[in-house]
């Protein structure tokens, strides 16, 4: 490789495809390296986005993108007691492999080059160290994921995709228990009636032995895949420029740290830092690189709102749980069902449940705590 790109992307899933489709439309040469054998695999998120996400992205989502239309959420206690909820119209379940895709074509067309089946192994002196070889070129992106990040808010998942006659098209699930997924929950997520991905988070579980025994209870079924990944629920980084290394997406932390999802705010990270990134190359200043105040801009103040109700949610055992979810008032859920475009974090179920009921079992919830979490669930609300 004689070749000097001017950025090399290390990964090829949304955050990176999306910065090197800004980077090489301003008429840059980039590199792509994607270590699957195919763009959009292997898809480790849900896949759950709205509509003005999508739009902000720069995706337009067609059919072969996303053709399912999300309309209701069921949200199921430890003990089996379920309450529902409308989305309203605006969220979608998008086809991450069609998604990834899409975003490819969009940067290549813009003169970006695409390698699958290349893997990154490092960086040394201006130049990237991959499977096919040395690359020459001046910054490098890492988008290669979380399971570049360690540490207590790394969570162990798995998702497979299932067919079964219990997944219902339109109907997202989602089942809370503190002793089978500590800290976390499990979903179901339609693609098409009867086909959806299947899923399970937790601190420090089984995965494989937990995902079995969720499929026994839920009744007949076939599985066509099987992703097990981590969750990264700690929030951004606080360093995304490392010399001449950008971290974007999920190796920046920039998923959300309630439900782990970060299409939409991975995905603009991605953007961002491939703007920032032009603008060092127009003037050479690395003041520029740091995209991460304007990341914060747009996405900070709901990111530590979401961190406040995930420790809430944590504090409440399956007893808590339980009895919050029977309680919850029918003019609460046709609020949220009213206002539409419901989002589904779990952090959301707080305004189901409504602070004061959740202030009275957690009684070590803090002043300030609550004053976060409450702006949170209105943003919720009203979105």
């Amino acid at each position: 490789m004689t070749y000097k790109y001017d950025v090399v992307v290390a990964g090829g899933s949304i955050s990176g495809l999306l910065c090197a489709r800004e980077i090489s439309s301003q008429g840059y040469s980039v590199l792509v390296l994607e270590k699957s054998h195919e763009i959009g695999t292997p898809q480790h998120c849900g896949g759950l986005v709205s509509r003005a996400a999508l739009d902000y992205l720069g995706v337009i989502p067609s059919s072969q993108i996303a053709g399912n239309h999300i309309k209701t959420a069921k949200i199921v206690s430890p003990n089996g007691h379920s309450i529902q909820v409308g989305a309203g119209d605006g969220i979608l379940e998008v086809d991450r492999r069609m998604l990834d895709k899409y975003v490819a074509e969009q940067a290549q067309n813009n003169g970006a080059h695409i390698w699958s089946g290349v893997s990154f192994k490092g960086t040394s002196d201006g130049t990237v160290k991959s499977s096919s070889g040395d690359i020459p070129c001046s910054i490098v992106i890492d988008a290669r994921g979380a399971h570049t990040l360690s540490g207590p808010n790394l969570l162990a998942s798995a998702q497979y995709e299932i067919c079964a006659d219990w997944i219902r098209q339109g109907e997202v699930t989602v089942i809370l228990d503190n002793l089978k997924y500590p800290g976390f929950f499990a979903w179901v997520i339609p693609t098409r009636s009867g086909i959806g991905k299947v899923g399970v988070g937790g601190y420090r579980i089984d995965v494989t032995a937990t995902m079995q025994s969720l499929l026994d209870d839920m009744g007949n079924y076939s599985i066509f895949r099987r992703i097990i990944a981590p969750i990264w629920v700690g929030g951004p980084l606080p360093d995304v420029v490392r010399d001449n290394t950008i971290l974007v997406g999920d190796a920046a932390g920039q998923t959300k740290p309630t439900t782990g999802g970060g299409i939409y705010s991975s995905g603009a990270g991605g953007m961002l830092a491939g703007r920032a990134v032009v603008k060092y190359l127009e003037t050479d200043d690395r003041n520029h690189l740091n995209y991460s105040h304007i990341w914060k801009k747009r996405f900070g103040g709901e990111f530590e709102a979401q961190h406040t109700v995930r420790k809430i949610l944590a504090r409440l055992d399956n007893v808590a749980i339980d009895s919050l979810l029977h309680n919850v008032q029918p003019h609460t859920l046709k609020q949220i069902t009213d206002d539409g475009d419901f989002d589904f974090h779990v952090g959301a179920i707080l305004a189901l449940l409504g602070v004061r009921g959740v202030a009275h079992i957690a009684k070590d919830i803090t002043a300030n705590e609550m004053r976060r979490a409450s702006a949170y669930i209105q943003r919720a609300i009203r979105r």
